[in-house]
């Protein structure tokens, strides 16, 4: 079983900075992608990106492209997600999940069977 864990979040104003990061542990050489996704309270949960694990290929949201960033560490044990020129509507809570499935890079169709609990990201105007 993979395990995550996500951490980072916090209180921003508009225009900060964030770096979200997600530790993994247990199985984790056989993960192929991994992705972050967000949910704001009342709204349903929304892809924000993903990387492929084993090649560092990237694919982004057009709701944060240019502004997010994902990448990993070259012991491919946390995953990251750099944002800027944070937004109000970029409060949610964030949330790393982990694809062992895939056997081919096809985003945002994933197959995203563990998820972290959640870091929450708030944004003040």
């Amino acid at each position: 079983q993979v395990q995550l864990v996500e951490s980072g979040g916090g209180l921003v104003q508009a225009g900060g900075s964030l770096r979200l990061s997600c530790v993994t542990s247990g199985g984790t050489f056989s993960i192929y992608a991994m992705g972050w996704f967000r949910q704001a309270p009342g709204k349903e949960r929304e892809f924000v990106g993903s990387i492929r694990w084993s090649v560092g290929w990237t694919y982004y949201a057009d709701s944060v492209k240019g502004r997010f960033t994902i990448s990993r560490d070259n012991a491919k044990t946390t995953v990251f997600l750099e944002m800027n020129s944070l937004k109000p509507e970029d409060t949610a809570v964030y949330y790393c999940a982990a694809d062992r499935d895939s056997r081919s890079w096809n985003p945002p169709h994933h197959r995203f069977g563990f998820w972290g609990q959640g870091t929450q990201v708030t944004v003040s105007s």
